[in-house]
């Protein structure tokens, strides 16, 4: 079995730390709500993530620098640097200074409905803890007297972001954090943290564990019940989890030691009463709620036989840090298509700063976005894989209706940045045309002089000039 599962990873070609043994292990949900909502998200292609908090003031990466483990994301910088407790205290102060006056998401909605984005994701909490809604559980919140926004009718800035996504006839999904730093139910102040995990064992501290389980059961029903339609529920912190699912061909879950189990069906339940066919994403816990992976910074080199999300940064770090290098948008536009051709969707994750607003240039790069989207979005939206998903520079989609392909074949050539201007002659391998086919580009709509010789098809480029910029498509109708 072992050798068969080798030979299966090596004809696949998937990154390991994709999770090879989800190829096996993934399982479909059975409720029919759920699997109806899968496919149309499976259709929308292109999602904006929000990675948001008070570390934004910090400049610094999200959370992970109160995590006491050895890993160049956890390095702590600044004039508290040098002792960790200090770092902590101070680290939660932001608290009181976080004023995010510009906050306005309708101008997030526009610039993400340009580019055409379908859906969104908003971290509502991240693994320190900090509420970014209105709960009722915690004072460690956005709304709480403390915050220093909390006098704006805005405060409840996950209601707001919601709505305005919603109105815009965006899906709308939560980021939430299983694992909090913050509560003493999870890092009991008893014992310092010496990780990622809770820092006692839940079998020897039952009381203080199911006291965990209750506030982490609450936090997400009011997310559930109190924020209007919701169409994924994607929590992150796949180490807390139960003990027996741990996964050790992934490098970091052999770090896991001890059984959190947070009793998810409890949970899933709950929130589909709420939410009926809400999509569940337990990330990296292979089983029944983890409706679709979530591949990070990663593309597959090939199709993954089950639904799948890339989740990648538009600059090099998830929260904002000032003077992050940001894609360019041909790098965007080029990531966007190469995964679609593998059959997955791009979540890509935008930072706001401390004052609630975005970079510039991340404003320029939806734009540009929008602009290729206007005219060529139909290779990307409502499409399937088709063999052989790429030859050289181009890349291939099939249009899709009713979960049934069509004989429309999208060829989509990925123009260099340096050098935009396509060939006169485009040459593809692997395709199979019928000969009263006929293929035209999207930009200029003119039907293109093609042939095939030796089983490779010869496209003819003459009268496509240089305006044509980061990825020329050329739709294809295989009559055969």
């Amino acid at each position: 079995m072992r050798l068969f599962n080798f030979i299966l990873f090596v004809f696949l070609g998937i990154n390991w730390s994709i999770g090879f043994a989800q190829i096996h292990q993934y399982i479909a949900p059975k409720d029919s709500l759920v699997k109806v909502h899968l496919r149309d998200w499976q259709d929308l292609k292109f999602g904006l993530f929000m990675h948001w908090g008070p570390y934004s003031q910090w400049s610094i990466v999200e959370s992970w620098s109160l995590c006491p483990e050895d890993e160049g994301w956890t390095q702590r910088k600044g004039v508290y640097a040098e002792n960790y407790f200090d770092y902590v205290k101070a680290y939660e102060r932001l608290q009181t200074t976080f004023n995010p006056v510009q906050f306005n998401p309708q101008k997030w909605v526009d610039a993400a409905h340009h580019a055409g984005m379908k859906y969104m994701i908003f971290t509502t909490k991240h693994h320190d803890g900090f509420c970014m809604f209105d709960s009722r559980q915690t004072d460690y919140t956005i709304t709480n007297a403390k915050s220093a926004f909390s006098t704006s009718p805005r405060s409840n800035v996950t209601k707001e972001i919601f709505q305005a996504f919603r109105n815009q006839g965006f899906k709308i999904g939560a980021y939430f954090s299983k694992p909090d730093w913050h509560n003493t139910d999870y890092w009991w102040p008893y014992f310092p943290p010496l990780d990622r995990n809770v820092n006692y064992d839940p079998k020897k501290y039952p009381d203080k564990w199911n006291a965990f389980k209750s506030f982490t059961f609450n936090q997400i029903e009011e997310l559930m019940r109190d924020y209007g339609k919701v169409d994924i529920l994607w929590l992150d912190g796949g180490w807390v989890r139960p003990l027996k699912t741990v996964d050790r061909s992934v490098s970091w879950q052999k770090t896991i030691s001890k059984d959190q189990d947070i009793d998810l069906p409890r949970i899933a339940a709950m929130a589909r009463t709420h939410q009926p066919g809400l999509i569940v994403v337990d990330r990296s816990v292979i089983g029944e709620f983890e409706n679709y992976t979530t591949p990070e910074q990663e593309v597959p080199e090939k199709p993954l036989p089950y639904p799948w999300e890339t989740c990648m940064t538009m600059g090099n770090s998830w929260s904002y840090v000032k003077g992050d290098q940001y894609k360019s948008t041909n790098q965007l536009i080029h990531l966007l298509v190469k995964i679609v051709s593998r059959g997955g969707n791009l979540l890509l994750n935008i930072g706001p700063g401390p004052d609630g607003d975005w970079d510039p240039v991340a404003y320029r790069r939806l734009s540009e976005i929008g602009d290729w989207m206007k005219i060529n979005s139909a290779c990307i939206y409502g499409t399937k894989p088709i063999a052989p998903y790429s030859s050289g520079n181009v890349f291939f989609t099939q249009n899709s209706l009713n979960n049934e392909v069509s004989n429309t074949i999208y060829a989509i050539y990925l123009l260099e940045e340096n050098n935009p201007f396509p060939p006169g002659q485009l040459l593809i391998k692997g395709l199979s045309l019928g000969r009263n086919s006929k293929i035209m580009s999207l930009e200029i709509q003119q039907n293109l002089p093609w042939s095939i010789t030796n089983g490779e098809l010869k496209i003819s480029l003459k009268g496509i000039e240089g305006s044509i910029k980061h990825a020329l498509v050329l739709k294809i109708v295989n009559v055969k």
